[in-house]
């Protein structure tokens, strides 16, 4: 049986004085859907970066499909969508074709062109999150949840094993937030391992399989069911608002 995607060991991690995370350990399996979720300054941002190796922990460490983080190269199988990632990219005066080409580009060496194969993997990528009716729009001129669309198109434009989300529905109109999860969820079924921190506890009823609860250290892990019964959940939520924890 093949091991786990993603393993956290013993990781510590501060700033300056402040701890930000202490003794994490959990693993992330193949197909798992897993939020994220803690007050804020929990260390939820901290730990997805140290998972994708743009920090290092103060002590412990991460493996990446069995590899130290630090040595892993495989970075076509791992998509990443960080936050703020429209503020990034809303200055650019390029389509949202062209912003899904990019992900294709990002591997290729001088010269910097599409092939038809990537023009392909452009398109069904645009498919698969339903934007492919906006390709030749201009992308600073799209909605906020059209634009979070159309960056994890350009994350999954290689086809990866994982995808990470940071906040994913910032800027995204409450109305829309359901749809935006349930293309999630069809990206999920269809084989890809869907890691997203969130402060929307609202998610984690409808959709998520499995949760990590941070507080600087990890309070919960497990199944969404368990989470649901668990003191942890309860205590996060106020008064009789935990009654929406339950799937319908």
């Amino acid at each position: 049986m093949a091991g786990p995607l993603v393993e956290i060991r013993h990781v510590y991690y501060s700033y300056g004085k402040q701890i930000a995370l202490r003794d994490i350990t959990f693993d992330i399996g193949e197909g798992d859907f897993l939020a994220i979720i803690g007050p804020n300054g929990s260390g939820k941002s901290t730990l997805l970066r140290i998972m994708l190796g743009l920090i290092e922990p103060d002590s412990g460490g991460v493996a990446m499909m069995g590899v130290p983080v630090d040595r892993f190269s495989r970075w076509s199988e791992v998509g990443y969508v960080p936050q703020k990632a429209i503020q990034t990219d809303i200055l650019f005066p390029v389509t949202a074709k062209e912003v899904v080409g990019l992900g294709r580009l990002a591997g290729k060496k001088w010269p910097k062109w599409l092939s038809r194969a990537d023009e392909a993997a452009v398109l069904q990528a645009m498919e698969e999150v339903g934007v492919a009716h906006l390709s030749h729009r201009r992308f600073g001129g799209l909605s906020g949840g059209e634009q979070q669309r159309v960056l994890i198109a350009r994350a999954i434009v290689n086809g990866p094993r994982i995808l990470f989300l940071d906040e994913p529905t910032t800027g995204i109109d409450t109305r829309m937030q359901d749809g935006f999860y349930r293309m999630l969820d069809s990206l999920n079924t269809k084989g890809i391992t869907i890691v997203l921190v969130t402060h929307d506890i609202g998610v984690v009823h409808r959709h998520v399989k499995q949760v990590a609860c941070l507080n600087q250290s990890l309070v919960f892990h497990g199944t969404h069911d368990e989470f649901c019964s668990s003191e942890e959940a309860l205590a996060l939520i106020p008064g009789e608002n935990h009654l929406i924890l339950h799937r319908h």
